[in-house]
């Protein structure tokens, strides 16, 4: 039998060539609004916020308060809606999906007093799903995306430093403007408000139209039925 030869103490390399292959991206999508347009939605929001909030009492610390889900369909609303718009379509196309029909199914606003939080939760039956941050403030100002690989949390060695490879958690830091688009699976929360001023944001949901009519077929066809010869 013959033996492999051991390896070269004096010679160090003794691989041909190595790499790291990512796999199965999890990716979220960041815009930052331009100042005019950010300062009109913002202006157009807050008032439509204040007039669905007007019987209501303030929000006491701890507490948080959502809207209907059919802000899409206000005149208030258009210009964040338009933004949507044309973030959708390139999303799609960045990803290769080839249908392009989508609709807004679902738009509300969320406000948070100081220390109020959100746990811990996804958007399901829709493809994306997203957040426009109206008001932030030191304190008020991150959301969290948590590993959707549910696997990974099997084994939990202790890490010397958290990266983008071994963090089961990403926290990503917003301001006035900011919005995000992520998948609907991906779970978010937000953390408690460490701030004395209200943190408003409005999220909004994506699904392709006629969902059941043309996306919902199985992918796999069924194979030929067999014939006989001289048939």
């Amino acid at each position: 039998m013959q033996r492999e030869p051991p390896l070269d103490s004096q010679n160090p390399r003794w691989s041909e060539a190595s790499d790291v292959i990512p796999m199965f991206a999890t990716l979220v999508w960041k815009i930052e609004l331009e100042a005019q347009l950010r300062e009109a939605i913002g202006a157009q929001a807050l008032a439509a916020i204040a007039r669905l909030r007007r019987e209501l009492p303030p929000l006491a610390p701890g507490q948080g308060w959502q809207s209907v889900q059919s802000l899409h369909e206000l005149d208030d609303f258009r210009d964040l809606v338009a933004c949507v718009r044309r973030v959708v379509p390139g999303i799609l196309r960045f990803l290769r999906i080839g249908y392009d029909a989508y609709q807004v199914t679902a738009c509300w606003a969320t406000v948070l007093s100081r220390g109020a939080a959100h746990p811990m939760h996804q958007h399901p039956n829709n493809f994306l799903s997203g957040v426009y941050y109206v008001r932030t403030h030191p304190g008020a100002d991150t959301i969290n995306f948590h590993d959707p690989r549910n696997q990974t949390g099997i084994i939990r060695p202790p890490v010397v430093e958290l990266t983008a490879e071994n963090t089961d958690q990403v926290v990503v830091r917003v301001k006035d403007g900011t919005m995000l688009v992520f998948p609907a699976y991906l779970q978010h929360s937000v953390d408690a408000s460490a701030s004395d001023k209200e943190r408003i944001s409005i999220s909004f949901n994506i699904m392709f139209s006629s969902f059941t009519e043309h996306l919902s077929k199985p992918l796999w066809q069924p194979a030929a039925a067999p014939t006989r010869a001289n048939a």
